[in-house]
């Protein structure tokens, strides 16, 4: 870059010292005219840019005016922070919260212990970020002296993929050696050995938090394109930024709760969860819902859903291009849904044995008396599948056989292998949870389950909108997926407890210790024909977990892998010709050897499903209006249940 020659002022001769001039008496001053104004220009080094040309080299008035108005913004943006942050140190309530109710600082202290006592693997590890460190000094000065070219292509980390963190070789030096040290970190943390198994994956889970959280990406002064919007709009893009950060506090009541999406654009019952249908039945703790049919016969054994009780259940009809249910009636199915309540501090001693005997039992009944069918085929979501494993073994102890085949979408009966929803059920958390459920009338907050599952995720989840909202301050996007998720429900203490510590804590199911309502529940009774879903990539039902559940029922099953997550896992309609899905007709003792087997078909599963369903729903028979049935309609789909807010 070449150099703005600047103009320099001579130096004053210094002379000998001359006699006194003579005094003459002083004429009376001219008036002084100013010499007509000319447009000043201060002269400055170039300063270099993240993009485009190089910062002018002279400040004219319009340019003094934009660093002002940037000014004046960024302070606007402080001041705005300031005051949230200010409110919610005022806001604190007394007491707060247990201190390290996940007991980091005892695992951490274990590892580091572990660590201690193999010298030799500290001092290779040591050595081997020297290395790294060394090898990127190296690559970094060939880049300045303009040796080396910078990387190409984009970066698979979606945290960096504005391409000045290649491009540019001061950010990407800071991209380098973060990563380099929050993967020498979080590699030293799991090479401990000798340490118990729980320990060691919480001191992971919490070192990947921090590290997740210590990204250069996730700060104004080191995340390039917020410092090029801050340019581009004059500092309005931190201004909007820091409004919405001040919004998500006040919404937090002094919590940061982060917008994930513009939950305006969707209105339940008007552009989300619009199949058409009936409220046939409102009991204490569901809803049953009757979709109307669209085909000219329906399968003569109707089927029933019960999604997980920690969600609404319009997940399953969010538009007509993606639901499920909409789908399943065109398919000529009678489809019937539970729409759980949204529990307040008067249920806090709902028990498990309520949701069973007042959701599962009662649902099944009224379906059947609503349409005459000798049984029902059920469907379990999530945590409402463990529930229908459990209404299960209990009606097969009972020889109830009002269920006559059942699927399971990513649930699990086997706790095993739960993955890092583990480490939320640890006594000394359950005890503070206890205290946040006692301290909200004896239910917990919707807000805690969405703030639980968006740690495990917390790069897509909470940094991605936390770079976006605050930093960049781009306008929340309107998607259906993200409005739901931030429509949350409440659960009541009795039952979450007792699910957390019966199921997560004990594996109560699988060790045969699991008792409800005097009967010993045994999977291996149920001798229904099961339909077992996993989602591959899913973090909340990890497929290893899902299939070693798959095992414990003593019917036929077929297992089926789908890919993607927890969600998109399960909706996927098959219009949209995404992902895949893996079969085997076998049944191995283990999930690798079931995939050693298995065959990948491209596209979505529900129709291999929906063929299953229909050798297991009977004959045709006349479609069954549910304005005409039995159970007189009280209202219209999608009911008042899911409406209530939390």
């Amino acid at each position: 870059m070449t150099k703005t020659p600047t103009t320099k002022t001579p130096r004053k001769t210094t002379k000998a010292a001359s006699p006194a001039p003579t005094v003459k008496k002083a004429s009376p001053p001219k008036k002084a005219v100013a010499p007509k104004a000319k447009p000043t220009t201060m002269v400055v080094e170039p300063a270099p840019q993240i993009r485009g040309t190089p910062v002018a080299r002279s400040f004219d008035t319009e340019t003094i005016r934009k660093i002002e108005e940037l000014s004046v913004n960024i302070a606007k943006a402080a001041m705005t922070a300031q005051s949230a942050l200010a409110k919610t140190v005022f806001a604190q309530p007394e007491g707060g919260s247990a201190a390290d109710p996940f007991q980091v600082g005892p695992a951490m202290t274990e590892i580091m212990g572990a660590l201690a006592t193999k010298p030799d693997k500290l001092v290779e590890a040591q050595s081997e970020l020297l290395t790294g460190y060394m090898e990127l000094w190296s690559k970094m000065t060939r880049r300045t002296l303009g040796t080396e070219a910078a990387p190409g292509g984009k970066s698979a980390d979606k945290r960096f993929a504005d391409p000045h963190w290649q491009e540019h070789v001061m950010f990407d030096m800071m991209k380098q050696s973060y990563l380099l040290s929050s993967n020498w970190i979080n590699k030293l943390i799991s090479s401990a050995e000798g340490v118990d198994p729980m320990v060691k994956r919480r001191a992971e889970f919490f070192t990947k938090l921090l590290t997740d959280a210590m990204s250069p990406s996730n700060f104004l002064m080191s995340n390039p394109a917020a410092l090029q919007a801050l340019l581009d709009t004059k500092g309005e893009s931190l201004v909007k930024g820091m409004e919405r950060f001040a919004e998500d506090m006040a919404r937090g009541d002094g919590k940061l709760k982060i917008s994930q999406a513009d939950t305006d654009s969707f209105v339940v019952g008007r552009n989300v969860a619009t199949t058409p249908g009936k409220v046939v039945y409102r009991g204490k703790y569901f809803e049953l819902l009757q979709y109307s049919p669209t085909t000219e016969q329906v399968r003569e054994i109707p089927l029933l859903i019960f999604p997980p009780w920690i969600n609404k259940f319009y997940i399953l009809d969010l538009q007509t291009k993606n639901s499920l249910i909409k789908w399943l009636v065109d398919q000529g199915f009678s489809v019937f849904l539970v729409g759980w309540v949204n529990p307040d501090a008067s249920m806090k001693d709902t028990t498990f044995e309520d949701y069973m005997f007042g959701g599962i039992y009662e649902a099944v009944q009224k379906v059947i008396e609503q349409t005459g069918a000798p049984s029902v085929n059920a469907v379990g979501y999530c945590i409402g599948g463990t529930l229908l494993g459990c209404a299960l073994a209990h009606m097969a102890a009972r020889g109830d056989k009002t269920i006559s085949a059942a699927t399971f979408f990513t649930a699990q009966h086997d706790f095993s292998e739960a993955g890092d929803l583990l480490l939320f059920t640890s006594e000394n958390w359950l005890k503070e949870l206890e205290r946040q459920m006692d301290a909200a009338g004896g239910v917990l907050p919707g807000s805690a389950m969405a703030d639980t599952f968006n740690s495990l995720r917390a790069n897509d989840l909470i940094w991605s909108f936390f770079v976006n909202n605050y930093l960049l301050g781009k306008e929340l996007t309107p998607f259906d997926l993200l409005c739901w998720n931030a429509d949350q429900t409440r659960m009541p203490k009795a039952l979450h407890l007792f699910y957390l510590r019966k199921f997560y804590g004990e594996n109560a199911l699988t060790n045969r210790k699991l008792v409800l309502a005097g009967v010993d529940i045994d999977l291996k009774k149920v001798a229904i024909p099961i339909y077992e879903q996993a989602g591959r990539e899913d973090h909340i039902a990890p497929p290893g977990s899902v299939y070693k559940g798959s095992k414990l029922f003593g019917g036929p099953v077929t297992f089926m892998l789908a890919g993607s997550g927890h969600i998109a896992g399960v909706v996927n309609h098959p219009d949209a010709k995404k992902y895949m899905h893996w079969l085997n007709d076998a049944h191995p003792d283990t999930l690798e050897k079931w995939m050693d087997g298995a065959v990948e078909h491209a596209g979505s599963w529900w129709p291999h499903w929906a063929g299953w369903l229909n050798e297991r729903s009977g004959e045709m028979v006349p479609p069954r209006d549910p304005a005409k049935g039995k159970l007189k309609p009280l209202m219209d789909a999608p009911g008042s249940y899911v409406m209530v807010k939390s």
